[in-house]
């Protein structure tokens, strides 16, 4: 977008939040960047350029500003959306590759020379890999800076730098102060972080019906690595150098998160997953827009806006579970699953709530006991087969995986049909396109609204909906009387601007 010179005029004037993370506004009198709605006066039109990445506008000399905060905005639904070379190496830079393993491990993961994903890169975001990691770890630094009180030698290290240096340097050319003169500037008045905890704020692109969100994250939850306590969604995290726990709040404008860590470089990676389980790098608007075109669909979409898709943290854990949920119940799903953590899964200490363990790897399951579960053989076998499918590569459900061939591979092991290759599509893929024409309660739904209820004719009819098949879904599902539709706790207030308050029910 950042090539329409008019257009990014246009959203910076009326500084619409829809565009934060699709383009940033640098102005060249002052050499600062900005995100598309920053609260100052817009600048005159002759002293605007854009650019498509913070990391570019960095290249280029330009610094943060200070009070819209640019680092910190959504990220670009692109990454989310789509499946190329670009959108999976950016899944992955936000995972933290780069840091651990360089460009060399991105290319790898990715299946494309150095040079290619540097070309692909530089063509599409005006910087490449080293660059675009980067910036991430500028922002680690800041969040680390900021909000705890570690000394600037280990939140150097935590957020991914080499060496004090380029650390100070770094700092220094993207917000315009000191590592000791950015925690000055906001320490008047805020508690810093106690060991190991962090609390911050993530955004999103308005607007965001939580319901179903949480409220499905909630109701298939395992018992030791997920729960509900204290009005918010809490799990386990297993993270490149240690553990984590993540707590995440609806709140009306942002999902309040604290993270408890075992080790601060893995900030940058536990807060990518979390704005993944909720989806909130999510175009709400293009999704509705398009979705609303249907007449079946566009009382859904206007009673409930801004549907999310409710993902998931590790995309193995997510295929385990789907495997044991075939054709049982969700609290019949929830017990296998409870007894493999139980088992197999690594104890972590909890400081707040009932956590008790990590969900078990797929190199743990290797070791499993198929006589342990109580369901089929035919299912046990395909647990088996997709743990071993998992441990030997062959299966990639990473964050940088490649969906048209994850798909083709799960398509492949035995016992794995469309409904339960889509539902690893939709949740633990990302996909924005998967779609379950054969799930009862899409099928049910589509019965109460007049629409096909043959998975041909359903699928058919599903084509208009496209690329937001997965989104559609989510409002499919929501006609039911189900607990995944509501969210557990007292009254619920729609968050989106000027929508009616919802009503939760307990659980």
């Amino acid at each position: 977008m950042h090539t329409d010179f008019d257009a990014c005029v246009r959203a910076v004037r009326s500084k619409d939040a829809r565009f934060d993370g699709w383009f940033f506004t640098a102005v060249l009198t002052t050499r600062v960047y900005c995100r598309p709605s920053c609260p100052v006066v817009p600048p005159k039109v002759g002293h605007m350029t854009f650019y498509p990445s913070a990391a570019a506008a960095q290249q280029a000399g330009f610094r943060a500003c200070k009070r819209c905060r640019p680092d910190a905005s959504p990220g670009s639904p692109q990454w989310n959306e789509r499946a190329d070379l670009v959108a999976r190496a950016m899944r992955l830079i936000a995972d933290g590759v780069v840091d651990r393993d360089g460009v060399p491990g991105l290319a790898a993961r990715l299946g494309y020379s150095e040079r290619q994903v540097e070309r692909q890169l530089l063509t599409e975001l005006g910087a490449g890999p080293l660059a675009l990691a980067r910036s991430q770890r500028a922002q680690t630094a800041r969040l680390l800076i900021e909000t705890t009180s570690l000394p600037m030698g280990e939140i150097a290290f935590a957020a991914g730098f080499t060496s004090i240096r380029a650390f100070n340097d770094t700092v220094r050319e993207v917000f315009a102060l000191s590592p000791s003169e950015l925690r000055t500037r906001v320490a008047k008045g805020r508690p810093t972080a106690t060991t190991g905890t962090l609390a911050l704020r993530l955004p999103f692109r308005r607007p965001l019906t939580p319901d179903n969100l949480f409220g499905h994250l909630v109701a298939t939850a395992v018992p030791g690595v997920e729960e509900w306590y204290g009005g918010a969604y809490r799990r386990t995290l297993r993270l490149p150098h240690g553990t984590g726990i993540a707590s995440l709040r609806p709140e009306p404008d942002h999902i309040a998160c604290r993270l408890w860590l075992a080790d601060w470089r893995d900030l940058g990676q536990a807060i990518s997953r979390c704005r993944r389980v909720l989806d909130l790098d999510a175009d709400p608007l293009a999704v509705d827009a398009a979705l609303g075109a249907d007449p079946v669909l566009a009382p859904l979409v206007a009673k409930a806006p801004g549907r999310r898709v409710p993902r998931v943290a590790d995309g193995p854990e997510f295929a385990v579970r789907a495997v044991l949920g075939q054709q049982v119940s969700t609290a019949a799903a929830r017990t296998l699953a409870a007894r493999l953590v139980r088992a197999y899964g690594e104890p972590v200490a909890d400081p707040v709530g009932g956590l008790t363990h990590l969900f078990p790897s797929p190199e743990a399951l290797a070791d499993h006991d198929p006589a342990e579960l109580a369901m089929p053989q035919t299912r046990r076998n395909t647990l088996a087969t997709l743990v071993r499918a998992l441990v030997g590569g062959e299966l990639d459900l990473d964050v940088g995986s490649d969906w048209q061939r994850a798909r083709a591979h799960l398509a492949a092991l035995p016992g794995f049909g469309p409904w339960t290759v889509e539902a690893i599509a939709m949740r633990a893929l990302g996909d924005p396109d998967a779609f379950l024409p054969t799930d009862l309660g899409v099928r049910h739904a589509a019965r109460a609204l007049g629409l096909p209820t043959t998975p041909a004719a359903l699928t058919g009819h599903a084509a208009a909906w496209q690329p937001w098949r997965a989104y559609a879904t989510q409002y499919l599902w929501a006609t039911g009387d189900h607990p995944i539709n509501t969210l557990p706790g007292d009254d619920v207030t729609l968050l989106s601007s000027g929508s009616p308050t919802l009503k939760g029910t307990s659980r």
